[in-house]
């Protein structure tokens, strides 16, 4: 089914991977309420029209989409859409419910290992680590965060599953693109079972000033 998406990216770096996952979302784009290459531009704007404007196409939506980008950091802005995705607010009747989120890791000169690495345990399984340094505290926040008495997917080894031990999945932008339902449900399944999960929903500390 279908969810309401929007996508949050650093602009300068990330807007060709935010109109490819617009394209493989097919059908699916009409749900789409983020900005498109067609946007008009908003960076003249003051700082509460831009952010009136990302609460009204974040406020209608489930499923926000984290394009996890080099730079990220460096955006004033995803960090905040992150905290507002997460957070409930009401508008005269009608309130917000908390975003499922998935991070989708952008390819950068043609890998993933800016970001991602890997193991093997002695027992066998396989460890992905991943470069903490280059998230915002709200999103190491919300990883390796499920609560439950089997959040283990290895008790051995006391690794968490990589779509359900966090409530922020991170997936490699070539496994998204190949199938952006599968993961969008994942993170939307999991909004509606947030007491599985230790949930942070306010950023601690503040971005640099760039978009």
């Amino acid at each position: 089914m279908a969810r309401e998406t929007f996508i949050a990216y650093k602009y300068s770096e990330a807007q060709d991977l935010r109109d490819d996952i617009i394209e493989k979302l097919g059908e699916d784009a009409r749900y789409y309420q983020g900005e498109t290459a067609e946007s008009p531009d908003m960076s003249g704007e003051t700082i509460d029209k831009i952010k009136n404007n990302l609460k009204d196409m974040i406020f209608g939506t489930s499923v926000t989409i984290v394009i996890i980008s080099p730079n990220l950091k460096e955006s004033e802005w995803v960090d905040w859409e992150i905290e507002y995705s997460l957070k409930e607010y009401k508008r005269q009747s009608t309130t917000s419910k908390t975003n499922g989120i998935v991070g989708v890791i952008m390819k950068h000169n043609g890998s993933y290992d800016w970001l991602v690495s890997s193991s093997q345990n002695a027992d066998g399984c396989t460890t992905r680590y991943i470069d903490d340094s280059k998230l915002y505290d709200i999103i190491k926040g919300n990883r390796y965060n499920l609560n439950t008495d089997d959040k283990y997917s290895c008790p051995n080894c006391q690794s968490f599953d990589q779509l359900e031990g966090s409530y922020i999945a991170l997936v490699e932008e070539e496994s998204f693109l190949n199938n952006p339902s599968h993961y969008i449900e994942n993170a939307y399944n999991k909004s509606k079972v947030t007491g599985n999960y230790n949930l942070i929903k306010k950023r601690e500390s503040t971005s640099a000033n760039n978009i």
